[in-house]
């Protein structure tokens, strides 16, 4: 069960990632967070109430909304790399944020064996090969790696603010719920402050007829990702999570075979090979 739990994990943040990126590519990325955020906050509001999770409430939660403040820079940075692409190189250097949650075990004490110097050494070599191409052509391939990094820092600090955030299920349906909320009001204010800066909420060519049209698609991207959240906190629990964490870890996969399949993205020899020590990093960093 476990095993299964944690494939449906990467199955729907490979999904979630590549449905956001393919909606930047059309409406812009602060509208794509708000928009799938407040579904996801409706739906967990739903949860809260029908669980009883408001027991679950304490001094906890300034951990969740920590989580939702960052979060929601994360999506952004991520969502727009995506959108400059490609996906194939973008999608498995953003997993490497699980090197934060590694950096938090250092400070309290714990210690890498050596799998996950391994990874450590290959993640950035991973990095290294998968952006080299982009920095040597046009600057905003250079700006979709820089993008991605800043990404992977912010999902890395969000899992570790989570964990931080509940004990139990019920808790945890609460803690999601809170950062969700968050998650909208940060989104808001910055497109406020980006709309009176000049830019566009909605997209130039249809405005808010082309966001009405993709309204299905921005909820499956909201859905996706709480449901995400649910399934791994739940696989984490019935089994090891080291199985957990590794087999979940490979959502990049999805979205790569989705761009793949969707959008016949072709990468270079040396591209292909970056992004595959990314992803052998990335596996190498949850094992250890």
């Amino acid at each position: 069960m476990t095993a299964l739990l944690a494939l449906a994990t990467s199955l729907l943040w490979g999904l979630a990632d590549f449905g956001g990126g393919l909606l930047t590519r059309r409406v812009p990325a602060l509208t794509v967070v708000v928009a799938s955020q407040t579904v996801a906050a409706a739906v967990l509001g739903a949860i809260v109430l029908a669980t009883g999770g408001w027991s679950e409430a304490g001094p906890q939660l300034w951990f969740a909304v920590a989580a939702g403040l960052v979060g929601p820079v994360a999506m952004l940075a991520f969502y727009k790399a995506l959108a400059l692409g490609p996906m194939g190189v973008v999608s498995p250097l953003g997993s490497l944020g699980v090197a934060v949650p590694v950096g938090v075990g250092l400070v309290l004490g714990e210690r890498p064996g050596l799998p996950q110097f391994a990874g450590i050494a290959v993640a950035v070599a991973g990095v290294v090969l998968a952006g080299g191409p982009q920095l040597k052509g046009a600057p905003v391939q250079r700006q979709a790696i820089l993008l991605t990094l800043v990404a992977a820092f912010g999902f890395g600090a969000v899992m570790s603010l989570i964990a931080e955030a509940s004990t139990n299920l019920t808790g945890l349906f609460l803690a999601l719920f809170v950062q969700r909320v968050t998650n909208v009001a940060a989104g808001a204010a910055a497109l406020g402050l980006s709309v009176r800066r000049g830019a566009r909420a909605l997209p130039e060519d249809g405005g808010m007829a082309v966001v009405r049209r993709a309204l299905p698609a921005l909820a499956f991207v909201g859905l996706a990702d709480v449901a995400a959240n649910g399934t791994y906190s739940v696989a984490a629990q019935t089994g090891p999570v080291t199985m957990a964490a590794v087999l979940a870890s490979l959502y990049p996969v999805v979205t790569v075979l989705a761009a793949r399949g969707f959008l016949s993205e072709r990468l270079r020899g040396v591209q292909a090979a970056g992004a595959g020590l990314a992803l052998v990093g990335t596996v190498l960093l949850a094992t250890g």
